[in-house]
């Protein structure tokens, strides 16, 4: 992984700029809170009894930046990338012998294409091209705050993770 940089977001600007820059802080954030620490500690299930670690944290957002933006938004027809029927949860859960990285260059590769999908709309009102499996068609606004929801709750949860690990602590 390389250095991670994270700038903080604007504290007066437009709506898309504002949004944007929180969704990347927090993906920063999941970048920090792994920095530094070898593929063995990536890998642990250091908040017990929960199965979480900092790798399938990593795995399961490369699969949500998919299914947000690519899938549901822009209707690209991609597979899941960890997710399966018959394990739902192979994100978190197949770790063992995950790349990683692998993960993470899945991960940086589906932020970057959810941004070039975002920096091509010119209104975060344009709908959904696909429903979710509710049926529901969302607006890209709701997306970005649901993914920055999303990074958000898991930023928490990888807090927990990595000071078990190592002690590190830090926003």
């Amino acid at each position: 992984m390389s250095e991670v940089t994270r700038v903080d977001p604007p504290i007066v600007a437009e709506e898309q700029d504002m949004l944007v820059s929180w969704l990347d802080f927090h993906r920063a954030t999941l970048a920090l809170k792994c920095d530094g620490l070898s593929d063995d500690q990536l890998r642990q299930r250091s908040v017990e009894p929960s199965t979480l670690s900092l790798l399938g944290l990593v795995r399961h957002m490369a699969d949500v930046e998919r299914g947000w933006f690519r899938q549901c938004f822009s209707d690209e027809q991609v597979p899941d990338i960890y997710y399966r029927e018959d394990e739902p949860d192979a994100d978190f859960n197949e770790i063992a012998s995950a790349d990683v990285a692998e993960a993470f260059a899945t991960w940086t590769a589906e932020c970057d294409r959810a941004r070039q999908i975002v920096d091509a709309e010119p209104s975060f009102d344009t709908m959904a091209k696909r429903p979710t499996s509710r049926g529901n068609l969302m607006s890209l606004r709701w997306i970005m705050v649901h993914m920055i929801e999303e990074y958000a709750r898991h930023n928490g949860h990888a807090d927990l993770l990595r000071e078990r690990i190592d002690g590190v602590t830090g926003d």
